[in-house]
């Protein structure tokens, strides 16, 4: 498909710049796919979309302090590194900048000699992996070191890191959050499950392709990073389960929905697992696992508002998308939210 069918107008103004003040009180637009109604909410009103025996999918990936600025050692040169992915040992696959003076060989410290990066091959686009330097526990210096990797059309400063995280993050390796969870609380959940919904975990570690624009014209053509993931097999039984039982699974993100539709399209149950995906999701695809998602408002031509569009119909997408910019909901990571979701009864 011409990723131009993807595109929308987006004022500048509407991209959220901080969070909102409580988590639980951004909007939250209500979308029912099947009779194509929605509904201006706010978040703490989704109980009324849920409804007792729903299975709630969130990622409980965790974002470290990815972001590392530093000085080659050769020249002096400032530099930047984006660490992406962990491979083996201390090897990290990293995005870099200026990444046509990091040769290999090449060595980036940072902190007074704290961490060291030593270029070790050179792949496509800027990436590189590098092998890290230190002495102690690679997460504590790099806590001490790193900034949080915001997206770079946010820019202010976060007063504090833990809202580029979500309430339930836990399991550290992500270069990104997935923001459709930056909407729950801890009370809400706590309400969410009184009602009898079952709150599941899965864990993919989000990477380059958070980063990557689409830059070919026919989606055809473009190529999804893969990314890790795990889902354990407490996860498998609840999902399985529920999918016998008929009951709704309610995806939290879009790196939820591409981790259940990635392992049931491989294996035809959830089974559990670890291992990498680069599964790419656009209209005419044919959804086996999720029954609803919630998300938030996705960039012009991203891969995500494709996958919005597999679920919700383009057309119908980028209606919802103009109510939404005229009724001024804040679009992006720190933006409002929608859920999407039918009116079938069990």
């Amino acid at each position: 498909m011409d990723i131009s069918l993807f595109d929308f107008y987006l004022p500048e103004e509407l991209i959220a710049q901080k969070p909102s003040d409580k988590r639980d009180h951004s909007r939250l637009l209500a979308i029912n796919r099947t009779n194509h109604t929605y509904e201006d909410r706010h978040f703490f009103d989704i109980v009324e979309y849920l409804r007792p025996g729903d299975v709630l999918v969130r990622n409980n990936t965790k974002v470290i302090p990815a972001r590392l600025l530093g000085i080659k050692e050769e020249t002096g040169a400032h530099c930047e590194l984006l660490l992406l992915k962990q491979e083996e040992g201390d090897n990290w696959e990293c995005l870099t900048r200026p990444a046509k003076s990091l040769k290999v060989g090449a060595r980036v410290s940072f902190g007074d000699g704290r961490l060291v990066a030593e270029i070790i091959e050179e792949r496509e686009e800027g990436l590189r992996l590098v092998k890290m330097h230190y002495q102690g526990i690679f997460l504590e210096v790099l806590d001490s070191l790193g900034k949080m990797p915001l997206p770079p059309y946010i820019k202010e400063q976060l007063c504090t890191n833990d809202r580029y995280q979500t309430v339930y993050a836990k399991f550290e390796g992500s270069a990104a959050a997935p923001t459709a969870g930056f909407h729950f609380t801890d009370e809400l959940f706590t309400k969410i499950k009184e009602m009898g919904v079952e709150v599941v975990d899965i864990t993919l570690h989000i990477g380059l392709g958070t980063f990557r624009p689409v830059k070919v014209n026919d989606t055809k053509d473009h190529v999804m990073h893969s990314e890790l993931y795990e889902i354990s097999k407490e996860a498998e039984d609840a999902l399985n389960k529920a999918k016998k039982e008929g009951r709704r699974i309610v995806a939290v993100g879009t790196t939820s929905v591409r981790t259940l539709e990635a392992n049931i399209t491989k294996y035809g149950d959830f089974k559990s697992t670890r291992e990498s995906t680069n599964i790419f999701i656009e209209p005419g695809y044919t959804f086996k696992a999720v029954d609803a998602i919630i998300t938030n408002f996705h960039l012009p031509k991203s891969t995500l508002i494709m996958l919005v569009s597999s679920f919700l119909g383009r057309e119908y997408t980028l209606e919802v998308y103009k109510h939404a910019v005229d009724t001024k909901y804040r679009f992006f990571s720190f933006g409002d939210s929608m859920i999407i979701y039918d009116d079938k009864k069990d």
